[in-house]
Formats: structure tokens, sequence, C-alpha cells
């Protein structure tokens, strides 16, 4: 706390309008960290770096106040990587989803849509790139003609958010300021992928990209490139600095409202307040409201105990409900506030098994819907409520969460009840009934249930659940045996089908509406551990990966094929419903417990940052659907919060 004789100083600064960390806008509402630029005439004025029609945010309705300009935003992270987080944070995007989901224009002025198929995109005249340069239906020209459809730079055929019925999109640049995709029949995932929290850009930043490219690059001066950066060929090189979502090239144009200033390798990096971003608040000031965001490089371990001594600004990263206590306790002493937020995903952690291992034993075992029912009903999950998650949890499977309309009682409940005793019925009946000396049973060829469990372990709390859920499966004669791999290690074993059982979130979108895509419930893409070749083979149109070969995950993959087709709300909800059905039913995931809050520690100097809100990946860009922009700091704020 400030001692009281500086809190009274500070008190009287404030009321004479000089004390804070953050400068108030001119009249003409420049930022104040472009003044001097402006005035050298090395910026353009705001006025003249803004599109003609800005993206004007209306504070009071998003029950906002208006903000001081300037500071530095401290936050940690664990890896270097971690700079995209930044392009999560600041969530600019062609349209965006807002906190009740709704989709809407971002970047774009406007987009008009025609029977579900017929996208119209119209830009903001006047729209500039980080570095001043135009931002015009060009970008999108030459990531079409130039990335997508480059025979050496677009090999693997255009993203599947852009193929209907396995055929791309009619594209079209009618003028500088639209740009038209057309299909022949409709595409429900287009707009959602445009405004995901890992967004399918169909842009590029034209000017910078085409001096790496062999269409438009002097060939000498090409080469010297690829040598100088020690690639293999231009393709690389163009490959390498076209990374907008890794975030890791300060040469990078970007749209976003912070833009990277740190050169990596770095243990700290700033990202510094794009000029050119075109957002404004109600009065027409230009936002960002703050000056730079600081992103420090620690352990993961380390981060609670620096965030309760107060070296960060805004941590939600490395913080679980299991520092709770910890971090409330030092709230006072730290001038921070502990939030909680309730997590958007399907189930906080989720057992996956692999029904496409490449263990023959196994993947017959796991593709037998009574084993994976046996491991679910043999989970005491209100035990684990309770010792991991203070009671704070709700035992259920992992199905969509109360707050969707799509929700029942039933779908939470199926088969994810506590009854070892039915579970060792139904492992009876698959003919596990033998067992050796220490309890654990035996396969047909007498194999023991040894059950490899491998997890990202990159906190302590999926160690803690396993080793409950290890008792649980012993006392039913399955013994668990679980280890601890690297993030990318784990996901390219996944993609090799070596793992058994692995360890991660719930369903992405647990808040699912209707006209939400289902896809996430059948085997669409290759990164579903539940099965990654069967999804692999269907997100490649069947060239990688192999079919399915259980009936029920065929069928929830046409399921998913009707519903992107149908345009009737009724017929959707009907289609999820009988998806959400059957997925309870066949348990291809094991979800153990739900509702469980994230934890956001905040300075109290931090304003207009909400208090409560669903924190989600996909959709939501965890704050980004709140949009940080508007957030600001204040340090008389901060006093009169202390004083309170």
């Amino acid at each position: 706390m400030v001692p009281e004789l500086i809190r009274s100083v500070i008190s009287a600064l404030v009321v004479l309008g000089w004390a804070s960390v953050c400068d108030a806008a001119p009249a003409d509402g420049e930022p104040p960290i472009f003044a001097e630029d402006v005035a050298a005439g090395r910026l353009p004025a705001m006025q003249d770096r803004l599109p003609q029609e800005p993206l004007r945010t209306d504070l009071a309705a998003m029950g906002r106040q208006p903000g001081r300009y300037g500071g530095t935003l401290r936050t940690i992270e664990p890896q270097a990587r971690d700079t995209r987080r930044m392009v999560v944070f600041g969530y600019a995007r062609l349209v965006g989803y807002t906190p009740d989901g709704r989709i809407l224009p971002d970047v774009a002025e406007s987009v008009d849509v025609r029977d579900g198929r017929i996208f119209t995109i119209h830009l903001r005249h006047g729209h500039r790139w980080s570095d001043g340069e135009p931002f015009t239906s060009e970008d999108f020209r030459y990531y079409w003609d130039d990335v997508a459809n480059d025979p050496q730079l677009g090999k693997n055929g255009l993203p599947r958010q852009l193929l209907v019925d396995g055929a791309g999109p009619t594209v079209a640049f009618p003028d500088a300021w639209t740009v038209r995709y057309e299909w022949a029949a409709p595409n429900p995932d287009f707009m959602p992928s445009l405004a995901a929290s890992l967004p399918l850009e169909i842009f590029r930043p034209a000017h910078y990209l085409k001096q790496f490219h062999e269409r438009y690059a002097d060939a000498d001066e090409l080469k010297r490139r690829v040598e100088a950066e020690g690639l293999r060929n231009w393709q690389a090189l163009h490959f390498k600095h076209d990374q907008s979502y890794k975030n890791t090239d300060p040469d990078l144009p970007s749209l976003q409202p912070w833009v990277l200033a740190t050169r990596p390798p770095a243990d700290r990096f700033l990202f510094r307040r794009n000029p050119y971003f075109h957002r404004v608040d109600d009065q027409g000031r230009q936002l960002p409201y703050i000056d730079e965001v600081a992103m420090e490089i620690a352990s993961a371990g380390l981060i609670p105990a620096m965030t309760s001594s107060g070296q960060t600004d805004l941590q939600s990263t490395a913080l679980t409900l299991t520092n709770y206590a910890f971090l409330k306790g030092a709230e006072a002493r730290s001038d921070y506030r502990v939030l909680r937020w309730p997590i958007n995903r399907g189930s906080r952690m989720v057992l996956y098994p692999d029904l496409n291992t490449s263990d023959a034993d196994w993947r017959a075992l796991l593709q037998e819907r009574d084993f994976r029912r046996a491991l679910s009903l043999a989970i005491n999950r209100e035990d684990i409520a309770q010792a991991i998650y203070y009671g704070l949890a709700r035992p259920a499977g992992d199905t969509v969460l109360p707050v969707s309309p799509l929700y029942t009682d039933d779908l939470a409940t199926r088969w994810a009840r506590f009854a070892p005793d039915e579970a060792n019925r139904l492992l009876d009946g698959l003919g596990l009934d033998r067992r050796d000396v220490s309890g654990t049973r035996l396969m047909a060829n007498g194999r023991a249930l040894d059950l490899v469990v491998e997890f990202a372990g990159e906190d302590g709390e999926q160690t803690d659940v396993l080793q409950l859920v290890a008792e649980d499966w012993l006392r039913i004669g399955v013994r668990m045996l679980f280890k601890a791999v690297e993030r990318d290690t784990l996901a390219s074993r996944l993609a090799a089908g070596s793992p058994i059982v692995t360890v991660g979130a719930g369903l992405e979108n647990g808040a699912a509406r209707p006209e939400d895509s289902p896809a996430a419930l059948a085997p669409t893409e290759g990164a579903q551990p539940s099965w990654p070749a069967w999804g692999l083979n269907h997100e490649s149109a069947g060239k990688l990966g192999s079919p399915p070969t259980l009936a029920f995950a065929r069928e929830q993959l046409q399921r998913n094929e009707r519903w992107r087709r149908t345009l009737d709300p009724a017929e959707k909800r009907r289609i999820w419903e009988e998806m959400l059905r059957v997925d309870a039913d066949e348990v291809p995931r094991i979800g153990i417990v739900a509702d469980v809050d994230q934890i956001i520690v905040a300075t109290k100097r931090l304003q207009n940052l909400p208090r409560t809100g669903r924190w989600n990946f996909e959709p939501g860009a965890y704050l980004g659907s709140y949009r940080p922009d508007t957030f600001f700091l204040d340090d008389a704020a901060a006093l009169q919060a202390g004083e309170r």
C-alpha cells in the first residue's frame, strides 16, 4: 500500500489533474506519444492516418468509460513463441465475435451475404497497414493469386474453410475496396473462420511480401536473400516472412492494435501501438489507449509468484483455480484484483482415447463403446471437484454447458456418473474378466491393461487430477501409467498414432448455439485427439489418413454435412441435438468436470476490463472480444480503489 503521506500528495495532484501514468489527449484527439513525430512531419496527423470511416466504438453501450492515453501494460508468458498471444489479445479481424457470440464487421467496413454462399467484403477507404501503406483489395488478390493458388506456395491446396463439396470459390476484386467470394453452395464456415482467434487470413501485405516472391522480386536479389537467411529456396523464404499469427517478425506490417517492436530471440518483448489502427472511441480518439505492452518471458512455475508480487498488470497465463487462494491473499498488498471468469470449454480436462492408435490391441479395445463407458463410469468426479477445485466445479462429461440453448442435464451426466460396479460389469462383458496377481485385468492374449496416458504436463493441475483418476481406475482393474510429453512432441505423436490416451481441454465452444458449427462432434480435423487419422482423412478430402471404421463416426460426419447444407434454423437445431445425443452416448471423449473458472489478475490501475466474462479461445479470443484496445491505465482510479 502507498504510505499515507505519499497517498495524500498523489490525491492532491489528482485533484489538480497532474498525476497519472497516462496523458490526457489534446483537443484533436492525437495520442501524445505521436505528437513529436506528427510535428516533425515523420507521421501524418491522426485524421490523415485513420480510414475515412473508422470503426467507432460505443463505450457506453459496452459499459465502459472514456480512457486516458499512455502507459505500458506488463504481462508474463512462459515461452518466447507466445508473442502470438498478442494477435489473439489484439483481435483485429475482418469480422469479429462480440462477447455474446455475434459476428460483426471490424477491419472490413461491411460484408454483404447472399444465400449463405456469396460474400461481398467492403473495405474501409483509406485504411493502412502499420507501416502506412494502403490496405486494399490488392492484398486480397495477392493472397488468392500469388499464395493460395501459386503451385509452389499452395502445394497443399486451398484451406478447407474455402472448400465446399471439394471446390473452391470464384473470387473477384471489382475495385480497390471490394472483394467477392462466391461458392456454388452455402459455406457456413467462411465468416466464423474469418472471425476466429486463429483466423483464416485471405489477405497479405502484398507490398512487403512481393520482395520474397519469385514473380515480383529481382532474381539475383532473391537468391542473395535466400542464401543470407540459410534457406533452401524462395518458397521457404516467403513462408518464413509470411507468419502474421506467429508474430515474430517486427518488419511484417500488421493491422493489430499493438505491433511487435522487439526482434527475437529475447526474454522481454515490446509491442507498440499501431499509428494506423482503424478503431476510435465514441469521441473520435484513436485506439488503443495503452501505448505499449511489455511481455516478459519466465518459467510457467514462477508466474503465480511473480504475479502475487505485482510484477504484471494483466495476467491469466499459467494461473489456474488452484492458485486462487494464494493470489487472493496478496490482493491488497500488491494492489491488484483477482477475477474469476467462467471458462466456456465443455470440460476443463478431458481424457481422449485414441481410436486410431497404432497399437492394435488397444485400438480394438478403445473402439469398444462399452470400454469407453466403463472408463468414464469409474471416475469419481465429485471427489476430484472437491479435492482439486475446492468444490467450485461441476462433475460432468464433455458436452455443451448450461449457458448453451442446446444443454440438457442428461447430456452432462450420461455415462459420467460414478458407478464402479456398472463399470466392472461392462468390462467383464467384454471378456476382460481375468486378472493378474496385482489385480490388473488381462486382455484375451494375456496382455495386462496397463493404459499409458500422455499429457503436456505444463502445470501441476493435470498431474493431480490424473493421480485421482488412476486410483479410481485401479479399483476396476485398469492400471494407468501417465507421462508428461512436450506439447509439440505430443502433437507429433498423435499424428503418428503413437498414444493410447491423451489429455487435453474439452469442447472448444461449450456455449454453442444451433447456428454454430457442430464439426467438433465429428472426425473433421486431423488435430482431434480422439480420431486424428479419421479427421485427417476428412480434412484432406480422402487424400490422407483413413476413413472412419465405426458407424457412429461416419454418421456424425453425415450429420455435420447436413448441418452445413441447410439454411433452416430449426433443422440446424435438430441436427445439433442428434449429434450431441450420439456424442454423449458413444463417449469418444471422457470429460471430468466443467464450469471451472479462469483466474485473471489485473492491477487496480487497469480500467475498462470487465469484472466477469466468458473465457474462451474459440470463439472469443480470450480477452480479445472484450476489446483490450479500450482498456487504459489510471493511477487515480487505482488510488480510489485502494481507499475503498
